[in-house]
């Protein structure tokens, strides 16, 4: 598989450093970065991002997350390997990623379970991480971004 053009994170070099100056900003408050890389894979698999999938098990992978939960990430909601913070996160995480698969885009119940496990500031952190990977994930789709050696 051949990209349509170079990435344009790349082609625009300020695109990427801030795309990943904003992806720093989540770190350290208050949202476990195992959770971080969690809920980035699962968007990555909605928006059919190959790149971003494959990049980011492997990156979760190193760091020591398990094959179990990486595995079945996807079906999360059947798996017995995640937190109720971690399922909150990962509903977030699908509702924002699918804003217009239903009329009410982030239902309270999904809001809700976020709020009762995470603080505003942790709350922040989770959405602009999942837009940022959103952000990453159209990017990479428009392009038809392969999968890369990640080394």
């Amino acid at each position: 598989m051949k990209a349509r053009m170079n990435n344009p994170a790349l082609v625009i070099p300020e695109a990427r450093e801030a795309l990943m100056a904003l992806k720093k900003t989540t770190e350290g408050q208050g949202v476990a970065e195992a959770t971080l890389d969690l809920v980035e894979l699962r968007a990555s698999q909605l928006n059919g991002c190959s790149a971003c999938v494959d990049m980011h098990w492997r990156m979760a992978r190193k760091k020591g997350e398990t094959d179990e939960r990486l595995f079945s990430v996807a079906a999360w909601r059947e798996a017995p390997y995640f937190s109720e913070a971690e399922r909150a996160a990962l509903a977030l995480s699908e509702s924002m990623t699918r804003l217009a698969d239903q009329a009410d885009a982030v239902p309270d119940d999904v809001w809700n379970d976020v709020v009762q496990h995470y603080d505003e500031r942790a709350r922040a952190a989770l959405i602009v991480a999942i837009a940022n990977i959103n952000v990453w994930n159209r990017l990479n789709a428009t392009v038809r971004q392969p999968v890369m050696s990640w080394g």
